[in-house]
């Protein structure tokens, strides 16, 4: 018989077969050790079990009951509302008062009117119509009244009496233009320089007594003007006296003032002649 080998194993190898023997003896004590179960475990989830059923159809819509023609919503219902009728009054004729008949005039009523309205008609015939001299009059009348309120407020100012009538304008117009042309007719024998003649603007007044005597002589602005201002003081004086008031004038007010405007370059150049101002006064 042969011989057998006995295998010799080293201390490496004996270790390692107690692990292992160790290891199986834990493993099976743990698998027959019984185990308790905790009471405050929840249970497990139930299973959810779905069956396949007939698929249910929809119901069918009930169609909805046709709405009448006749019928229309209230939002159109109230757009096609008509306009309301403007209210008309109605007067019952056969209670009113009846109308009354139209007079009837008689041969003699009618005869009487004719001779009413022929009578009118021949006075407004015999009127006679204003001549040319009468209608120029009149608008020299207006004129004099329109410059003659520019005197007042600018050339010449009334010293009024105390309660006296308002002076005629017509009146004082004719007597500022007789005024003018007696001082021109003065400036000419009044000799003047043109060389001497300022350059600035310059004002005087000088106020009549109702005989026309002079009452007093002011320069109101001198300005450059001394030749000129002691020029004019001359024609006054050379045109001394005036012409009396016309009464109406006269009866209105105690004196006049004359304001002269001294305005150089408006002369001509000659140094003489007055001329009335358009109702302004001297800057």
């Amino acid at each position: 018989m042969p011989p057998m080998l006995i295998a010799q194993t080293s201390p490496e190898q004996r270790a390692l077969n107690w692990a292992l023997a160790a290891s199986l003896v834990i493993h099976l004590l743990i698998l027959f050790v019984p185990r308790h179960e905790p009471s405050a475990q929840p249970a497990a989830a139930s299973r959810l079990e779905a069956r396949l059923g007939p698929v249910r159809q929809p119901a069918a819509e009930t169609p909805a009951p046709p709405v009448p023609a006749n019928i229309q919503p209230r939002s159109a219902s109230k757009a096609a509302k008509p306009a309301p009728r403007p209210r008309m009054m109605t007067v019952d004729k056969s209670r009113g008062p009846a109308v009354a008949a139209a007079p009837k005039w008689t041969a003699a009523q009618k005869a009487e009117m004719d001779g009413f309205l022929n009578e009118l008609a021949g006075q407004a015939q015999a009127t006679p119509k204003p001549t040319l001299a009468q209608r120029s009059l009149a608008m020299a009348r207006e004129q004099g009244r329109q410059m003659a309120a520019q005197d007042e407020a600018g050339e010449a100012m009334l010293e009024r009496r105390p309660n006296g009538p308002p002076a005629d304008p017509f009146s004082l117009e004719m007597y500022m233009d007789g005024l003018v042309r007696r001082l021109n007719r003065s400036a000419a024998f009044v000799k003047n320089d043109p060389r001497s003649k300022g350059v600035r603007s310059a004002a005087v007044q000088f106020r009549l007594n109702p005989d026309g005597s002079l009452k007093s002589f002011v320069v109101l602005n001198a300005g450059d003007q001394a030749e000129e201002i002691a020029f004019i003081k001359s024609v006054i004086e050379r045109s001394l006296p005036f012409s009396p008031f016309p009464p109406d004038i006269d009866k209105a007010a105690r004196s006049l003032g004359v304001t002269i405007c001294i305005q150089p370059g408006s002369g001509g150049g000659s140094g003489l002649g007055f001329s009335r101002m358009s109702g302004s006064r001297c800057r």
